[in-house]
C-alpha cells in the first residue's frame, strides 16, 4: 500500500521506526525524505546520531588528496578535473613530486593519503603496486586510502585479471583501504547519462565486496544533483545499505552535491547547468535522511569541501558526527569552481563553536592524538606568541 507522504500519523510512525534503528523500506524512505519538514528530519537524525555516538565529540582526519594522474579515458560529464590522453594539460606526477607532497603532509600532522586519479590507459596494476611499495618503504606512518572502485575495475580490465587478484596485489604492496569515489548514483539509468564508460553499479559494488573479503574497509559516497530522481537517490542508498548488511565493508557514508562549473555537462547545456546547483537546504535534507535510512553505517560525514564550513557545521546538528578531512590538497572539486579550503584551526574552531570536542581519527574511525587548542582552534604555542607580541588574542 502506498505511503501518503504528508500523512502526519504515518510519518510519526515511520520516524519512530527509524529512531528505533529499524530499516525503512524504499517506499517508506521516500515518504520520510519528502514528507517530514526540515526541522523534524534534522531532529530525528540528530537523535539517532547521539544514540550511536553519545559523546559530544566530532571527528576529522588530517590527510592529503593526491592525484597521481589526471589523464582519463572515461569522459565523465560531471568531471572538470580529467584530461584526455594527449591533452597538453595532462600529467603523471613524478615520484619526486609525490615524495615532496607526502613529506609536507607528515610535517603538518597528516597520517593518510587519499590517493585517486584518472583512468590512465597505460598505467597498470604493477605501476601502482610499485608506487605503494615505495611510499610504504619511505613513509611507513602513512595510511594509503586509495584506488576507488572504478579505478580497480579499470585496472582489472587493463590487466585482464579479476578484481580480487588486483586488490590482493595492491594490498600486498601497501594499500590500506578503498575510498568510495566513483559511486555517483548507483543506478544504471543515471550512470548511462553522466558516466557511460565508467564502472557499472554492480562492478562498483563488487569491488567493495571483494575488498571486504580480503580484509579491507572502505567508505560509501553519493554525488547527487545531476539527473537522478528522489527515488534513485534512495535506490543508491538501498544498494549501499544492502552491501553493508552483507559484508560490513563501509566505515562511513559521505554525500556531496554535483558542482557543475567547467564540467562537460555545463559546457554542453550552459543554460540548464548554470542555475541547477542544489541548495544548502537540499544538501542538509539529504544528509539528515541518510542518517535515518542507513541504519547500519555508523558514521556520517558533513562536507565543507562542497558546502562550506558553516553548512558543514549545521550538518553536525542534522545527523553528522564527522567533519571530514583537513585536506592539505584538493584538485577534483576545486576544478569545478568549488573551493572551500580550511585549515586545521578553522575546522577545530567550527567544531567547538557547534558545542563539540574535536577528535582526530584514522580511516577506521579510531581516535588518534589530538593536540590541544584554544576555543579558536589555535595551538597554545601560537596563542602565547600572539600574546607576547601584543597581538589580538582572538
Amino acid at each position: 500500500m502506498p505511503v501518503a507522504q504528508h500523512d502526519p500519523q504515518r510519518l510519526a510512525e515511520l520516524a519512530e521506526k527509524a529512531l528505533a534503528g529499524e530499516p525503512l523500506t524504499p517506499q517508506e524512505g521516500l515518504a520520510v525524505y519528502r514528507g517530514l519538514d526540515q526541522s523534524s528530519l534534522g531532529l530525528i537524525a540528530n537523535a539517532i546520531r547521539f544514540r550511536k555516538h553519545p559523546e559530544r565529540k566530532v571527528t576529522y582526519i588530517v590527510d592529503r588528496n593526491l592525484n597521481p594522474t589526471n589523464i582519463c579515458v572515461t569522459d565523465c560529464g560531471f568531471c572538470a578535473f580529467y584530461r584526455s590522453p594527449g591533452d597538453a594539460e595532462g600529467y603523471v606526477l613524478p615520484r619526486e613530486v609525490i615524495y615532496r607532497k607526502i613529506e609536507e603532509t607528515i610535517a603538518q600532522g597528516g597520517i593518510q593519503l587519499l590517493l585517486q586519479g584518472g583512468h590512465h590507459p597505460r598505467l597498470r596494476t604493477e605501476w601502482f603496486a610499485e608506487l605503494f611499495r615505495d611510499i610504504k618503504r619511505r613513509y611507513p606512518v602513512i595510511w594509503i586510502h586509495g584506488m576507488s572502485p572504478p579505478e580497480i575495475t579499470h585496472l582489472a580490465k587493463l590487466d585482464r585479471r579479476s578484481v580480487r587478484e588486483v586488490l590482493l596485489e595492491l594490498k600486498a604492496a601497501g594499500l590500506d583501504s578503498i575510498p568510495g569515489g566513483g559511486a555517483e548514483i548507483l543506478v544504471e539509468r543515471v550512470r548511462k547519462i553522466i558516466a557511460p564508460k565508467k564502472a557499472t553499479t554492480d562492478e562498483w559494488l563488487e569491488v567493495m565486496r571483494q575488498a571486504a573479503a580480503i580484509g579491507l574497509r572502505g567508505t560509501a559516497t553519493m554525488m547527487f544533483g545531476t539527473v537522478e530522481t528522489d527515488e534513485e537517490r534512495i535506490e543508491h542508498m538501498t544498494r549501499v545499505r544492502e552491501l553493508q548488511a552483507e559484508c560490513g565493508v563501509f566505515t562511513a557514508f559521505i554525500p556531496w552535491t554535483f558542482q557543475p562549473e567547467h564540467t562537460p555537462m555545463q559546457q554542453a547545456d550552459p543554460e540548464r547547468w548554470s542555475s541547477a546547483k542544489l541548495s544548502v537546504a537540499e544538501y542538509l535534507r539529504t544528509l539528515a535522511f541518510a542518517r535515518l535510512y542507513l541504519h547500519n553505517i555508523d558514521h556520517l560525514q558533513s562536507s565543507f569541501v562542497t558546502q562550506g564550513l558553516k553548512t558543514c557545521q549545521v550538518g553536525l546538528a542534522m545527523g553528522a558526527d564527522d567533519f571530514g578531512s583537513a585536506m592539505l590538497e584538493e584538485n577534483v572539486v576545486s576544478s569545478a569552481g568549488c573551493s572551500h579550503p580550511a585549515s586545521i584551526a578553522e575546522i577545530e574552531r567550527h567544531i567547538k563553536d557547534a558545542g563539540f570536542t574535536p577528535q582526530r581519527r584514522n580511516m577506521l574511525y579510531q581516535p588518534v592524538e589530538t593536540p590541544p587548542t584554544d576555543k579558536f582552534g589555535r595551538p597554545p604555542r601560537e596563542r602565547a606568541v600572539l600574546s607576547a607580541a601584543g597581538g589580538n588574542s582572538r
